[in-house]
């Protein structure tokens, strides 16, 4: 569950979650994904970034 292709794929369905109006579910899911983003990605990296972003707003 850590290779960044999966962790896209969470993010995705995260996404995709929150379009269909099921924020507390995408939530959840994004807060897992960027969780195992900050374990496996640099700080720096733009799908760790772009995670976070999405759990601020």
């Amino acid at each position: 569950a850590d290779h960044p292709d999966t962790l896209t794929s969470m993010a995705n369905l995260a996404f995709t979650w929150k379009a269909q109006g099921r924020s507390a579910e995408a939530t959840a899911l994004m807060r897992q994904c960027s969780q195992q983003r900050e374990r496996v990605l640099k700080a720096s990296h733009p799908d760790l970034e772009s995670s976070l972003t999405v759990l601020e707003q």
